[in-house]
């Protein structure tokens, strides 16, 4: 015969209704009014039926995950990974499912959160990704559905929750690094521009440039997808400028593998013969060679918080909007030195 919650509730000596405010993880029971019911769950083999559950209150317990582009692109991304593992951490705290988007396209994307969001199969959503234009994000405005934002909303900021990083301030000062160290031929190599974290890194890049009274050269910025092959695209432009960059800030820990690949390539020294600074500090900065200087955004923290903050605000719907900033540090390596004093560097 399955275990039922009055089976608990006998055994943890309490009425039926706590044992269900502490599968809910209710704030107003006791730690150790939890600790006693939930040892005589484990004790009984209880396991909660969330889908009755779900029907009962209304609620699906499901967060839905919107992914940028298409999940082979994706994934080929170190940051996924691991803000996924941020978003799935902040879930299970609360005894929430995820449920995450696929498409080729953009249209197929909307056309799956439309179905996500109009066929309740989610009781809020996450976009792990902030554009300059999104109809996604304007859709889920509209219907007031609860969301949050991985990244900083490019207009209507005060409406929306976010999670992010400083990255106006974090590209500003990964320049000025560059810049204290000798360079004034820096570069910059960023993701597709429709993306507010590029907007974002680009605008400190050029501000601590200007302030340093350094010529902004539109040659050295350039855009490509974040993949080792952008970043390989994007050092070939580079280098072959009449007068290549002697430092290079990349918006990307795998962009800036792919750069590393071809100036080896090339036989480019670094960091004798060209200076790397990247973001994000997954485990292949550490392990490239030499290994990279890399900005340290907390990853796992982005998930995690923006999945709290969704789920706080699905079940306190008057929750006020929240602007979450979560610290950067500069993580200084082998790939970032003063410039070369020979000749300028030519291929």
């Amino acid at each position: 015969m399955a275990v039922t919650i009055k089976d608990v509730a006998k055994m943890a000596k309490v009425a039926p209704s706590t044992v269900s405010r502490v599968i809910a993880n209710n704030p107003r029971i006791s730690e150790k009014t939890k600790q006693k019911v939930r040892e005589a769950m484990e004790h009984l083999g209880y396991h909660p039926n969330f889908i009755a559950r779900s029907l009962a209150s209304q609620s699906t317990r499901a967060i839905g995950l919107i992914m940028p582009s298409s999940t082979d692109v994706v994934f080929q991304n170190p940051f996924f990974p691991t803000v996924l593992r941020g978003l799935s951490e902040g879930a299970h705290e609360r005894h929430y499912a995820l449920h995450m988007t696929t498409g080729k396209t953009d249209d197929e994307i909307y056309e799956g959160v439309v179905q996500m969001v109009q066929g309740g199969r989610v009781d809020g959503v996450i976009l792990l990704y902030s554009k300059v234009e999104d109809k996604v994000l304007s859709f889920l405005k509209e219907r007031d559905f609860p969301f949050v934002v991985i990244g900083k909303p490019f207009s209507d900021e005060e409406e929306i929750t976010y999670v992010d990083n400083n990255n106006f301030r974090a590209a500003k000062e990964v320049t000025e690094y560059l810049i204290k160290l000798g360079h004034k031929q820096i570069a910059f190599v960023g993701g597709n521009l429709n993306l507010t974290v590029t907007v974002e890194r680009l605008l400190g890049y050029e501000k601590a440039l200007r302030d340093a009274g350094i010529e902004l050269v539109n040659e050295y910025i350039v855009h490509e997808e974040f993949l080792k092959e952008g970043g390989q695209e994007a050092v070939r432009e580079l280098i072959s400028l009449t007068k290549p960059p002697t430092a290079l800030v990349v918006a990307d820990d795998l962009m800036a593998l792919g750069v590393l690949n071809t100036l080896d390539e090339m036989g480019i020294r670094v960091p004798e013969d060209m200076s790397i600074i990247s973001f994000n500090n997954v485990l292949l900065a550490e392990m490239s060679r030499p290994p990279l200087t890399s900005v340290d955004i907390n990853i796992f923290d982005l998930g995690f918080e923006s999945a709290r903050s969704l789920i706080y605000r699905i079940e306190n719907p008057r929750e006020p909007v929240k602007r979450i900033i979560i610290p950067h540090k500069i993580i200084k390596r082998c790939s970032c030195s003063s410039p070369n004093s020979e000749e300028p560097l030519i291929i």
